[in-house]
């Protein structure tokens, strides 16, 4: 069924809702900071802009917020055609060569 909104109306909503998460998550970052890092180890309380602060440098720093898409898409869609088109008796010898784990080279320091 296809959606009877404008497409810059779509574009709108999304913005907006995403803020509103911001939002969310900023207040709920302060929260727990403020509850539990000063009790914990002394530190300063955060304000609100603070924390929305820290939410993005953690996400410019770690990541996050984009879920598993993009990461190895590629590689994943091959290596699914790649297994689709293979025969029962290769995939069985695949499972084992993925499941045996090598020893150490003798001599090694590992």
């Amino acid at each position: 069924m296809k959606s009877r909104l404008p497409r810059g109306v779509k574009i709108a909503l999304f913005a907006l809702l995403a803020l509103a998460v911001l939002a969310l998550l900023g207040l709920v970052v302060m929260s727990l900071w403020n509850w539990l890092t000063p009790a914990l180890f002394g530190w300063k309380t955060l304000g609100y802009w603070q924390a929305v602060g820290l939410i993005v440098l953690c996400r410019l720093l770690f990541g996050g917020f984009g879920g598993p898409r993009g990461r190895g898409g590629f590689a994943r869609h091959r290596m699914r055609e790649r297994w689709e088109q293979m025969t029962p008796e290769e995939r069985e010898k695949l499972r084992a060569c993925w499941g045996r784990v090598t020893p150490p080279e003798s001599g090694s320091n590992v």
